[in-house]
């Protein structure tokens, strides 16, 4: 069997005002041809897609792996040069038994708002309509009825966190093999409802409501003829068309069935929509909460400038509150603003700098503060990911400082970069157990990086492009009824789309 492999992979965010170029993603990785073989051992999908080839005997065709933290839409001069260096060496190739795509699902360009669904136009177009092609996709992914209908099968994540990249890579390659050799006929079905939440209270272990349809997911792929089954909860921070939460359905020849088990868990979605929302407090409620409890840290989850969700990084919202409130226990936060960090590499350690820091990339959400404090720590920003979509794989911060101010280190970086744990704050030498207070930028991971040292967690209520709720932002692609601008829907119907 020859197998093509690719990859385009990022979460894009209309909401922030900047856009995503190439550099961004070769601050991750951008992987053409064999340099794609660099990814085996690691946590991405492409990894586990690469380990199923390879052990099945399958001759693996690389085509381009590209990869980067959250963003703006990608310019057109991006987005145009990944496609053509997935499409490229399709065109070259030769004859394929099958194609493996690992996506996002939730990807914009400055003028195309379905990128995957626009490059599996492109490969339909050079591989023609019966080629098998299955396609991984985050679980925030907007699935598009074109999608559906072009892919062969999509497979998302799991779980949220995001700690089963590698293994939705294995269960795609499965999928894609088995319906190469002849032992399966994939038919698939979409079923949307038309609400956007928030993801502080998406995670899929213990018992909240993505937990609850993840194991209803997971019991349906117990029955004979459902090969797999993926509960989408849509990224909420992107103005496209009929954007809603739901499921794709994955049956062997059952088209109905597909169907049928896809809307019923859509139905579950929507039946369940209060509870996706979750509580925000004040910096000072949080503060306040905090201080009653014994030790820490506790983390004050700044989601609206989660960089994993397309925010820049760049917000001192959190930094201003705690200064106001004249915070005097052990806190760290992090910001992005590279010309702050330039300043404190200037000074040099141990000098004392007075920083003009924050809202440095996008003005929308604030302005920068003026601090003073001592520069504690200098670093190139270099550090390797321990888990989760890029596991295994190097990031760059860029130039990095700490800087002491009062009683709270700030970690100020050059460049965003994926939150997945404390990787960080370590690479700076920074130890969280220190602290009565953390900042941390993402609504979901805190929850697996801290769980073993935090006493509490509250989100608290900031300004930024990624903020726990909805409401606030200026939805205009989006056409009204949805949740959770309205609470009820009198006569809804969930339309189905079978692949």
């Amino acid at each position: 069997m020859r197998i093509g492999v690719g990859s385009i992979f990022q979460e894009s965010n209309q909401f922030a005002a900047t856009q995503t170029d190439l550099a961004l993603f070769r601050n991750s990785y951008v992987h053409e041809g064999d340099a794609l073989f660099q990814l085996a051992g690691t946590d991405c999908e492409v990894a586990g897609m690469l380990a199923v080839c390879a052990e099945a005997g399958a001759q693996i065709v690389p085509l381009v792996a590209a990869r980067c933290v959250s963003g703006g839409a990608l310019s057109n001069d991006c987005y145009a040069y990944l496609k053509e260096s997935l499409l490229a060496p399709l065109r070259e190739a030769g004859p394929l038994d099958g194609l493996a795509l690992a996506m996002h699902g939730s990807m914009v360009a400055a003028s195309q708002l379905d990128p995957e669904g626009d490059i599996l136009d492109a490969v339909r177009a050079i591989v023609g309509p019966g080629l098998p092609i299955v396609m991984t996709l985050d679980l925030h992914a907007h699935v598009t009825p074109r999608m559906v209908r072009q892919a062969t099968a999509l497979v998302s994540f799991a779980h949220y966190p995001h700690d089963d990249t590698y293994s939705t890579g294995e269960r795609g390659a499965d999928l894609l093999l088995k319906t190469v050799q002849g032992e399966v006929e994939p038919v698939m079905a979409l079923a949307k409802v038309p609400m956007i939440c928030g993801a502080c209270n998406g995670h899929t272990f213990g018992d909240g409501p993505m937990a609850q349809l993840t194991q209803k997911a997971r019991c349906l792929e117990r029955r004979p003829a459902v090969l797999s089954v993926s509960c989408f909860q849509v990224h909420p921070h992107n103005d496209l068309p009929d954007m809603g939460c739901g499921a794709v359905v994955v049956t062997d020849g059952d088209p109905a069935l597909a169907a049928k088990e896809a809307q019923a868990l859509a139905a579950d979605f929507w039946q369940h929509r209060w509870a996706f929302e979750t509580e925000t407090l004040t910096v000072g409620e949080a503060v306040a909460r905090g201080r009653r409890i014994e030790g820490g840290p506790v983390l004050l989850v700044d989601t609206a400038d989660c960089t994993g969700g397309g925010a820049p990084g760049d917000s001192i919202a959190l930094l201003d509150e705690l200064l106001a409130l004249g915070v005097d226990e052990p806190a760290f936060l992090m910001v992005v603003d590279a010309a702050a960090a330039q300043s404190c590499a200037d000074a040099g350690v141990g000098q004392m700098v007075n920083l003009k820091v924050g809202y440095s990339i996008d003005w929308t959400w604030g302005r920068p503060v003026n601090v003073s404090g001592v520069v504690r720590r200098l670093s190139s920003g270099e550090f390797v990911y321990d888990g989760g979509l890029f596991g295994g794989t190097r990031a760059s911060m860029g130039l990095s400082a700490v800087v002491q101010i009062g009683s709270i280190e700030l970690l100020v970086m050059s460049q965003p970069t994926y939150d997945w744990g404390d990787e960080q704050f370590r690479s700076v030498g920074v130890d969280v157990r220190r602290a009565k207070f953390v900042g941390v930028k993402n609504p979901m991971n805190y929850r697996r990086a801290y769980t073993d040292v935090m006493k509490a967690a509250f989100v608290v209520d900031t300004p930024g492009p990624t903020p726990a709720h909805v409401r606030n932002l200026s939805f205009r692609r989006m056409k009204r009824p949805f949740y959770p601008l309205d609470e009820e829907i009198p006569g809804l119907e969930i339309a189905v789309v079978l692949g």
